[in-house]
């Protein structure tokens, strides 16, 4: 089967096309042939080498979500998985190929009227958004800011605060034009990168998600209400400065909050049910997924570049 696989850490170039046995799954996996491939920004990282240092090693093949059919299974799987239509978590690898393995645990069974490229993209994104302002303690009449907005997480999280009953849903995003966009999906007020812009925008904010991090997050601090929270799932931008906490402690009589996120503390059984509930809003045309590109298995690298440029407004999808 084909894949794509890291050769070298580093930019886009370094993705190749390779040959690779079909996987055979092993007990409590389902072994899926991928009709969708969601490129997410943990790929990214993985690809440059930032995450190196986490055990990721060149040769390693991206990719975290697959939607297709299940064609066998392992060890201890009921065998009426195959032939179903499905969304899988691969984990944080194995997905870029012709046919991923995913633990059943980790599959969901798809409506017929989601299409897989829909499922890829809200299957990972949403289940963040959708945690991630539970992890903030969201409540509804609460005002709420999304940093890094375009991207398929910062989607999901501003349509589940609308949702969700928000007082405002701010967003950070690079242009009107997407800014716009963000409107239909729910935001209330569009902001510069820097959270600066809306007139009317709240002056400060009970819950901010973070998808993007890197060295202007301290600044974000400054802009959380009183009991306010800021919860990062994602570091898009890189690693905070190191001292990043002081600015809480500057703002001690604040009673400040700093969490990070990660699915992986979420156990399997929530997961799939806040997924199976995503899917079916997606089917019924109460959520959008926001499927930026549909771009062939092969064209990985391209689809890498247009991330590194910040080009990408939702999720690109590759199909193999």
């Amino acid at each position: 089967m084909k894949a794509i696989s890291i050769r070298t850490f580093g930019g886009p170039e370094g993705l190749a096309v390779v040959d690779l046995p079909v996987p055979a799954p092993a007990a409590g996996q389902v072994l899926i042939a991928s009709e969708a491939v969601g490129v997410g920004g943990v790929d990214i990282l993985i690809r440059s080498g930032a995450l190196a240092a986490y055990g990721f090693q060149e040769g390693h093949i991206p990719g975290g979500e697959v939607a297709g059919t299940v064609t066998a299974v392992g060890d201890g799987v009921d065998a009426s998985w195959i032939g179903r239509r499905v969304w899988g978590s691969t984990g944080t690898g194995g997905g870029y190929a012709e046919q991923a393995v995913a633990p059943v645990e980790q599959v969901l069974p798809l409506p017929d009227d989601l299409s897989s490229a829909a499922a890829v993209t809200l299957g990972s994104a949403g289940a963040v958004a959708h945690f991630g302002l539970r992890h903030a303690r969201f409540a509804p009449g609460e005002t709420v800011l999304v940093r890094g907005a375009a991207g398929s997480i910062g989607i999901m999280a501003v349509q589940l605060a609308a949702r969700g009953g928000a007082a405002a849903v701010a967003v950070t995003t690079s242009s009107s034009e997407r800014g716009e966009r963000l409107r239909r999906l729910g935001a209330t007020h569009v902001l510069d990168r820097s959270g600066d812009g809306g007139e009317a925008a709240p002056a400060g904010y009970d819950v901010i998600i973070d998808v993007v991090a890197g060295a202007d997050m301290p600044s974000f601090l400054d802009r959380l209400n009183p009991n306010g929270r800021m919860v990062a799932v994602g570091a898009v931008a890189g690693q905070p400065p190191a001292d990043f906490g002081t600015r809480i402690m500057a703002a001690f009589q604040k009673s400040l909050s700093f969490a990070a996120f990660s699915a992986a503390t979420v156990p399997p059984a929530e997961l799939s049910a806040v997924r199976g509930e995503l899917f079916g809003a997606a089917g019924r045309g109460e959520l959008e997924a926001v499927v930026h590109e549909l771009l062939p298995l092969y064209d990985a690298g391209p689809a890498h570049r247009k991330m590194d440029a910040g080009e990408v407004f939702g999720r690109i999808v590759l199909t193999p």
